[in-house]
């Protein structure tokens, strides 16, 4: 098992002795500021006023009187507190004494959860040169001459990616958490946050709940970088697994929507990688639930990693 360690150990040397690793980082770095110093520059964008003082529960009812009454925008007037819109969650804050707080670091962290999709991207570029790229540059036989199974040097270069998309993933996470803080400050460590789940109100605490959206749009990351990496051991072209996984990864959602009206669509792999819309928002596919989702998920992994080990441990290097 030791030199199973060592070889994921140098997979990583290799990996941050490029250049391009760390320009990874500095692209992701830069997108998290900027959008901070864009959010708070502009400040429109941050969902305008909410009533946080100590009348705030009167400011909340009258919010929802002004939203009930069947003449509210007929003479052109602005709503008083544009974020708070929704009378239920409104109603909810009231009975069960859960004050509204201002823009804040958890709000900056959810809204750079997008910035997942960029970790994919730079994920499945790596995963796709992890297997192809040595064939490319002739040093494969070097890898097999030695006495470590096939297996083995397979699976050490995947891990190796899963390591990489990990760190990156915390590295969004602290960054965004660091700028947030700076510029928008913490209301509280322990922020309860509502939403709502299956047409009711949920409340959680803020914390778990932002670990857990970035835990499962990571699921996203983790097929696309396997599927990336099963087309760089299959086919052995990096430029290949990079065009495919990317493009599938942009235009999975529209396949689905243009093929949801077929029973089979749920069993199409994007139509159950977003795991975050079974806590936030409306499934693609009305019938489906978390379980199968995982499900289909978890065949398609297994599918995905068994080929990249048939055609990894059997193929001939000899001319490679």
């Amino acid at each position: 098992m030791s030199n199973f360690f060592q070889l994921v150990k140098n997979e990583q040397i290799k990996l941050y002795s490029q250049i391009a690793t760390w320009i990874m980082f500095i692209i992701l770095g830069v997108l998290i500021i900027g959008f901070g110093i864009f959010m708070k520059v502009d400040a429109s964008f941050l969902g305008g006023d909410v009533p946080t003082g100590e009348d705030w529960k009167q400011e909340l009812q009258e919010q929802n009187e002004q939203l009930q009454d069947p003449k509210f925008g007929q003479s052109g007037e602005q709503i008083q507190y544009p974020s708070m819109m929704d009378i239920e969650m409104n109603e909810y804050r009231i009975e069960n004494n859960i004050k509204p707080t201002e823009y804040d670091v958890w709000d900056f962290l959810r809204d750079n959860r997008t910035n997942v999709s960029v970790i994919s991207l730079f994920t499945i570029i790596v995963a796709a040169g992890a297997i192809a790229n040595e064939f490319k540059w002739g040093t494969i036989k070097l890898l097999l001459i030695r006495p470590i199974s096939r297996t083995k040097i397979l699976f050490s270069k995947y891990v190796s990616v899963l390591v990489f998309a990990l760190t990156m993933l915390l590295f969004l996470y602290v960054l965004s958490f660091i700028v947030g803080s700076i510029l928008f400050g913490i209301d509280s460590l322990n922020q309860t946050y509502l939403f709502r789940q299956d047409g009711n109100i949920q409340e959680t605490q803020i914390f778990g709940h932002t670990v857990a959206q970035y835990l499962l749009s990571s699921v996203n990351l983790l097929i696309m970088a396997t599927f990336a990496f099963m087309i760089s051991a299959v086919f052995r072209n990096s430029s290949l697994a990079i065009g495919v996984a990317i493009f599938l990864m942009m235009a999975g959602n529209s396949i689905v929507l243009f093929l949801q009206d077929k029973e089979w669509a749920k069993y199409i792999l994007f139509a159950n990688t977003d795991l975050n819309q079974f806590i936030e928002g409306t499934p693609l596919i009305s019938d489906i639930t978390p379980g199968f989702s995982v499900t289909v998920l978890i065949v398609y992994y297994i599918i995905f990693v068994a080929l990249s080990w048939t055609f990894f441990s059997k193929r001939d290097v000899a001319g490679a």
